[in-house]
């Protein structure tokens, strides 16, 4: 398994995890153990959020930046999508709802085969470049 592939699972895991620990908060808690649950969880948020732009330049080089467009177009959607469930719903089923789907992405991922073998990139000047994947 490829160690960045490796870091997002880690990362994936870890803020299910996180938001499954938000939505356990009630007013009894303690408020500094919300404040540390809630950077932890931050923490992995942050962290794949980076993992995930660093993917962007090693799908196709030549066009990273329409990638990185389309990475922050989709995270804006889901942006919208849970804040629309978050209407909807109190917060503790809102941070539920996060960490149930952090948890299916994580499941899903962990079915994935990586891509074996070589890729081909054609650079400006015409010449063909084998880049290793796997």
């Amino acid at each position: 398994m490829h160690s960045l592939f490796k870091t997002l699972m880690i990362l994936i895991a870890g803020l299910a995890c996180g938001y499954f620990v938000l939505s356990q908060i009630t007013p009894q808690w303690w408020l500094v153990a919300a404040v540390v649950a809630t950077m932890c969880c931050s923490f992995f948020v942050q962290a794949g959020e980076g993992a995930v732009f660093a993917i962007v330049p090693l799908i196709k080089r030549r066009m990273t930046g329409q990638i990185a467009g389309m990475t922050g177009a989709y995270g804006n959607v889901g942006a919208v999508t849970y804040l629309t469930i978050l209407s909807f719903v109190d917060y503790s089923t809102f941070f539920m709802v996060i960490g149930v789907s952090a948890l299916a992405v994580f499941l899903i991922a962990s079915f994935m085969a990586e891509p074996k073998g070589e890729i081909t990139e054609i650079l400006p000047d015409g010449s063909v470049h084998m880049i290793k994947v796997g």
